[in-house]
């Protein structure tokens, strides 16, 4: 099941997308997505629509250096343990939306394109095996990064906190298996990262279980996986893709902030 949260111009809602390429369209439901799914029978062509990112989450927890070569090609070892790190709330942003460059404060912004998982219960030290009961699904992110700032404060919170720097979407898939998906990310067309799921370092249930050790996590929650080999500088006018086998493609332009 595909689950999006759009606009129609008169509110915003929950729907289920359904149908093929081209002729896809939108079946409102009521309340949230988690639990039992209600059809209002309203239906909408997913071109009359605007897609906003999927969940709005409390918190976005990210993961450092999950691909070998990734943290190679930054000239960085392997961490032992999930590194993580946050990017908040203010961050997000959906499908269609701007990436904003912030000129006056960085002049490198990376595209970091991901795997993400949507928690789907209030949950707290979730074993290894009990991962999948808390898993919602899972969609495309994009960890941009101001790579400068990065590499000037060590520790990453400026660097990934800038509003529009967590676009997710287009929609979250709830049906699929996780552990062996092609994902592509692409500028002005043109393939920079290509990889698999299956090349994490640290797999989506060792994820889950050692970030809800720490923390509590909320329903709507999502948690970045990591990156693959190949990211790279963005520029103002580029538009950047990345896409997921199963799940779909999330597109963002990037604009000047300033």
């Amino acid at each position: 099941m595909r689950i999006a949260r759009f606009s129609t111009g008169e509110g915003v809602t929950f729907g289920v997308v359904e149908g093929g390429p081209g002729e896809e369209f939108v079946s409102a439901i009521t309340g949230h997505p988690f639990g039992e799914v209600q059809f209002t029978g309203e239906r909408y062509p997913l071109s009359q629509v605007k897609l906003l990112a999927p969940m709005l989450p409390s918190k976005v927890v990210a993961i450092g250096r999950n691909y070998a070569e990734h943290a190679r090609e930054l000239g960085n070892e392997v961490p032992d343990e999930p590194l993580i790190f946050m990017k908040p709330s203010t961050s997000v942003i959906g499908h269609g939306e701007a990436v904003a460059y912030p000129t006056s404060l960085s002049h490198r912004v990376d595209y970091e394109g991901e795997l993400a998982v949507v928690i789907g219960r209030l949950c707290r030290e979730v074993p290894v095996e009990r991962v999948k009961d808390v898993i919602f699904g899972y969609t495309c992110a994009n960890d941009v990064t101001a790579r400068d700032l990065q590499k000037r404060d060590v520790q990453f919170t400026r660097a990934k906190s800038f509003d529009t720097f967590c676009p997710l979407g287009p929609w979250i898939r709830t049906d699929l298996d996780p552990s062996d998906l092609a994902l592509t990310t692409t500028v002005n067309g043109e393939v920079r990262q290509s990889g698999r799921t299956s090349q994490l370092i640290h797999d989506i249930p060792a994820l889950v279980a050692y970030v809800s050790a720490v923390m509590t996590l909320i329903p709507g929650d999502v948690i970045l996986t990591g990156t693959p080999a190949g990211v790279g500088p963005v520029e103002i006018g580029d538009e950047v893709s990345v896409g997921i086998e199963g799940i779909g493609t999330l597109t963002n332009k990037v604009v000047a902030r300033d």
